[in-house]
């Protein structure tokens, strides 16, 4: 079946796939945006056990995700890959100790004989909650506004220097900081992850002083994030965007680039719509009516909107990693993706990606059957984190 597509509607497709990647991802950071919440939601020690066990639940499904929307990206567009993991590796490498050290909280938080106390394990949980989704946000933030590296496959042939890619600057992707636009994209995407985490705690711990609290701390969180958010998402329809002509491949400047990708994939457009009111729904629903369901509208939503906003960056003749020190030196689903056997075989494989999601589904209501209370902790079957 996939052996008969052309190149380019196998690139499409997996650009499609790692959007989704992208967008799962960014929902399930509701772990992160919880762990920053330990000690505003709770105020006793049985309060934040709690928080952290219900998280705990879950941490493992973020990093999973992440390590396979990483996977993806290597085995359907290496050049990106390569460009970005191997070039701006201060901030990936930043990105991986703040996983290293929530994987460690979590397992020793609570085990007998720590000579840390649980105290340190939780500031580490805050760090990996507030770096983690700052940090991938900002990243994501030079998918629309650049990066500066250089591309040259003839490098090949250079025995004493075979990089294909090189970054430009010695701060190796930490300039991206310096761009308000990507900071923007960062920052929401944090006060986002703390949004879905209260809904989620309100969602899977029964206490009502914890409750009372998410109440007030929606507000402090969705003020900030509709600002960030809006600024991002107006400056991003105004700003020139980075098109490429498919004839020739040469990159250039386009007026307005991503607003005309939302007219002509009016599809997208939809999408990224319904996931913005889902979103504000979920937020109004949970303020208003206090219900604790309004995780199953602000979920899907975060995954709408991301979902359409990777679509943007990539799709419909746009560069989706461009370079700001030579402009045709930047990455296309054209440019930087795998061979067509490559892309093929992997395309099968993909096939199991609905049985994955049937069993995270199964796996989260199997684990998340009752909300979560202070007597849980002390039973001897429950693992305590």
């Amino acid at each position: 079946m996939f052996e008969t597509f052309t190149i380019l509607t196998l690139q499409q497709y997996w650009w499609v796939i790692i959007s989704v990647l992208a967008s799962l991802l960014v929902f399930l950071m509701f772990v992160q945006g919880g762990q920053t919440l330990i000690y505003t939601l709770g105020k006793t020690d049985t309060e934040q056990s709690m928080i952290v066990n219900t998280l705990g639940r879950k941490w493992e499904l973020t990093f999973t995700t992440l390590v396979t929307f990483g996977g993806a990206f290597f085995a359907s567009f290496p050049l990106f890959y390569s460009t970005s993991f191997g070039g701006a590796y201060w901030v990936w490498m930043a990105i991986l100790f703040a996983f290293i050290i929530q994987a460690i909280s979590y397992e020793y938080r609570s085990k007998p004989n720590n000579f840390l106390g649980k105290r340190t394990f939780e500031i580490f949980l805050f760090a990996n909650g507030a770096l983690a989704t700052i940090l991938i946000g900002t990243a994501v933030g030079t998918f629309f506004n650049g990066s500066m590296f250089s591309v040259d496959k003839m490098n090949l042939t250079q025995l004493y220097d075979p990089a294909i890619s090189r970054w430009e600057t010695p701060f190796h992707g930490l300039e991206a900081v310096l761009n308000p636009h990507n900071v923007a994209l960062g920052l929401a995407v944090f006060f986002l992850a703390r949004i879905l985490g209260i809904l989620y705690i309100v969602n899977s711990v029964k206490s009502e002083e914890i409750f009372k609290r998410a109440q007030k701390q929606m507000i402090y969180n969705a003020v900030p994030f509709l600002v960030f958010f809006l600024y991002f998402v107006i400056a991003l329809l105004l700003k020139d965007g980075f098109a490429y002509s498919p004839g020739t491949g040469e990159v250039f400047m386009e007026h307005y680039k991503y607003l005309h990708n939302f007219i002509q994939m009016p599809l997208v457009l939809v999408i990224f719509l319904a996931g913005v009111v889902l979103v504000l729904a979920g937020i109004a629903l949970f303020l208003f009516k206090k219900s604790v369901k309004a995780i199953w509208l602000a979920g899907p939503g975060t995954v709408f909107a991301v979902l359409a906003l990777f679509l943007v960056a990539g799709l419909n003749n746009t560069a989706f990693y461009p370079s700001t020190f030579n402009l045709q030196h930047s990455l296309t689903i054209e440019n930087s993706s795998s061979s067509h056997y490559t892309l093929t075989a992997m395309s099968y494989v993909s096939l199991f990606v609905p049985v994955v999601i049937a069993y995270i589904y199964w796996a989260w209501k199997s684990i998340n059957n009752k909300p979560i209370e202070a007597s849980d902790l002390n039973e001897d079957q429950t693992h305590v984190y």
